[in-house]
């Protein structure tokens, strides 16, 4: 079995700030880490691996310092690793994004693509979906368990609600998103860090992969960011101690005040 992780690199906060300039988030001064939905995928893979020998290649877009999140990748045990890195890449929305990397795709062999259900600088989750469809795939989306049966090559996935779940049977080739909750991921393993110095992450620039030029970065991104600012709050509150009748009470008069009800 062959599967391919989908990996961002994220700041490592949920307290983004905005170039009022730029639209563009500020990343100077804060930590990156994998994304965490996308580190639960690697760890689904990995335990694919471990349980029926798949090879785990993880593979990721953006700068060249997301080569360090891709090294821990390795480092907890995924076979290989790809950076898709250029200028032509830059200021990409979801569908650009999701276009490129599957250009890239488009160059591997692979039995099933893992990405997370979305980024935690972004929450959009599209471009797992959207890579999806670019290379006509079946996809299962908010995956919270994943069972394989070798004897008929098919997983069967848990499918999350907020008030249940489905479970649904797909074969092979498909992309799955993967929710935070699905596993806990593995720590990077001693002898992974000790393997590092022996093996590299691979660099795709544009002149790797089959793709038009009007669908990349900034040029093929049709969402365009008109104004971005951060959270404004409000320090003009008040102080109720209520029961719990009263307080219900108070809350839907409120709510219906101010058209939310």
């Amino acid at each position: 079995m062959k599967i391919i992780v989908c990996l961002k690199q994220v700041p490592n906060t949920t307290e983004i700030k905005i170039d009022p300039v730029t639209n563009t988030l500020k990343r100077d001064g804060v930590a990156s880490i994998i994304n965490p939905d996308d580190k639960t995928g690697l760890e689904v893979a990995l335990q694919l691996k471990d349980k029926f020998g798949a090879h785990v290649t993880v593979i990721s877009m953006g700068p060249k310092q997301a080569e360090k999140a891709l090294g821990e990748a390795l480092a907890m045990g995924a076979d290989r690793a790809i950076l898709l890195t250029d200028r032509a890449f830059a200021g990409a929305d979801t569908l650009a994004t999701s276009k490129t990397i599957a250009a890239a795709i488009n160059t591997l062999e692979y039995d099933l693509i893992i990405a997370g259900r979305q980024a935690i600088d972004g929450d959009t989750a599209q471009v797992g979906p959207e890579i999806a469809e670019h290379l006509g795939l079946p996809q299962i989306t908010y995956v919270n368990n994943v069972e394989y049966s070798a004897e008929e090559n098919t997983f069967t996935v848990q499918r999350q609600f907020e008030d249940g779940y489905q479970l649904l049977q797909v074969q092979t080739p498909c992309l799955f998103t993967l929710l935070a909750t699905a596993e806990k991921p593995r720590y990077m393993r001693v002898k992974g860090l000790v393997d590092l110095d022996k093996k590299e992450v691979e660099i795709l620039t544009r002149a790797d992969i089959v793709i038009e030029d009007a669908v990349l970065g900034l040029k093929g991104s049709p969402t365009k960011v008109k104004q971005s600012f951060n959270k404004q709050y409000n320090s003009n509150k008040q102080k109720f101690v209520l029961d719990p009748a009263e307080a219900a009470k108070l809350i839907a008069t409120t709510l219906k005040e101010k058209h939310l009800i």
